[in-house]
């Protein structure tokens, strides 16, 4: 464990039961950025992951992907807004996902984690693999199930290890749609 990053960063992955005020906290969220992103989106920013699909067990962290322009340009000309507004950038090196570029919004007390910021870059494959991906679980409450039982699963056998719990979720995600592992 690397003593020098924040304690969320080591947040142990909990699930919670559904809580329908999560639409209402992505929305502010959503409204909070679009004030600070404009200039650089292109296909809006979407409510993603387990949070935006009613009824699903998830860890409470709302999980927001914004289209833009360029990702290195909005992370060069909007970071200092973004931490203005609580959000703390995870470099690229860290976060090991070329794809995107990622934010947490910390809590106040800097331990948990209350929300994700995906930047993807307009028209690549993972914009549409998220929502698609959302879209499966919102239409098929089986399908949507499944991978609760599946996230119960791995949260208690790696839920300290959050590389290990997401990349337990890859092959039930590309089994949906075909969305290659996280570092893809």
């Amino acid at each position: 464990m690397d003593e020098d990053a924040p304690a969320w960063a080591h947040e142990r992955a909990e699930l919670h039961p559904h809580d329908p005020r999560w639409a209402d906290r992505a929305a502010a969220e959503r409204d909070s950025l679009y004030k600070l992103l404009t200039p650089w989106l292109v296909d809006g920013i979407e409510h993603i992951g387990s949070t935006a699909v009613q009824g699903l067990s998830a860890k409470p962290i709302i999980d927001l992907m914004a289209s833009v322009t360029d990702l290195d340009t909005v992370v060069t000309n909007a970071s200092d807004l973004l931490t203005a507004a609580g959000w703390s950038y995870v470099p690229k090196e860290l976060d090991n996902r070329p794809w995107r570029r990622f934010f947490v919004k910390p809590d106040a007390t800097h331990q948990r984690r209350e929300a994700h910021l995906h930047l993807i870059q307009a028209g690549h494959p993972r914009w549409t693999d998220q929502i698609r991906f959302r879209d499966a679980l919102r239409n098929d409450k089986e399908r949507a199930q499944a991978y609760e039982d599946l996230k119960r699963q791995l949260a208690q056998q790696s839920g300290h290890d959050r590389e290990a719990y997401t990349h337990g979720k890859a092959a039930f995600v590309a089994g949906v749609t075909g969305l290659p592992g996280p570092h893809a």
